[in-house]
C-alpha cells in the first residue's frame, strides 16, 4: 500500500521532487523493519507466580507426568530495571523410570520485554546441557551471542544477527 501510494506521489513530481522521495523512502523504510523487539507490559506484575501440573495425552489418556512453577519479579540486571523469570520442571517418580526430566530455565528482559540473557539447564534423560543466550541490539537488528555447553562438557560459541526480533522460551512466555 505505500509503495503504491509513494509511486503515485512520484510519477506526479519532477526529476529532482522524484530523486528526494526516492531517498527518502529507501531510507526510512528499512529502520522500520529492523528489530524493535519491546512492548509494554499490561500482563503481569512483580512477584507473581504460576505452578501447574504436566500431562501426557495419549487419545482419550491424560497421566499426570511432572510439575512446572514459574515465577516473574523486577529485579536489577546489570545496573538497569528487568524482568527475572524463571521456569523449574520436573518430572514425576512414574516417568521418571522412563525419561528424566529436569529443566530449570531463566530469563531476563528490559522493562519494555526484549530479552536480554537467556539460560535453560536441562536434564533430560540421561543427558545434562545448558544453552545460554545474551541478546544486544546494534544498528536496530537482533544479535545473539549463543553458548552451550553439551552432554560431554564440550563448549560451543555462535553470534547470529537478525534483521527481526528473537524471542527464547521464557521471553515469549512474558509477552503472551
Amino acid at each position: 500500500k505505500i509503495m503504491k501510494k509513494m509511486n503515485s506521489i512520484v510519477t506526479r513530481q519532477s526529476g529532482w521532487v522524484k530523486s528526494i522521495l526516492l531517498f527518502c523512502l529507501f531510507t526510512i523504510l528499512p529502520s522500520t523493519a529492523s528489530a524493535q523487539c519491546g512492548i509494554e507490559n499490561i500482563a503481569f506484575k512483580s512477584g507473581e507466580e504460576l505452578a501447574y501440573d504436566l500431562y501426557f495425552n495419549w487419545k482419550f489418556i491424560w497421566m499426570k507426568v511432572g510439575t512446572a512453577e514459574m515465577d516473574t519479579k523486577m529485579v536489577k540486571y546489570e545496573g538497569k530495571d528487568a524482568w527475572k523469570s524463571y521456569l523449574i520442571t520436573r518430572g514425576n517418580d512414574k516417568i521418571d523410570k522412563f525419561f528424566v526430566m529436569r529443566d530449570t530455565l531463566l530469563s531476563y528482559c528490559d522493562t519494555d520485554l526484549s530479552p536480554i540473557y537467556f539460560r535453560k539447564g536441562a536434564h533430560e534423560g540421561d543427558r545434562y546441557y545448558v544453552d545460554e543466550i545474551w541478546y544486544s541490539y546494534p544498528h536496530g537488528n537482533c544479535q545473539l551471542n549463543k553458548h552451550r555447553i553439551d552432554a560431554d562438557g564440550e563448549e560451543h560459541w555462535k553470534t547470529s544477527t537478525y534483521k527481526s526480533c528473537i524471542y527464547d522460551m521464557m521471553s515469549i512466555f512474558l509477552r503472551a
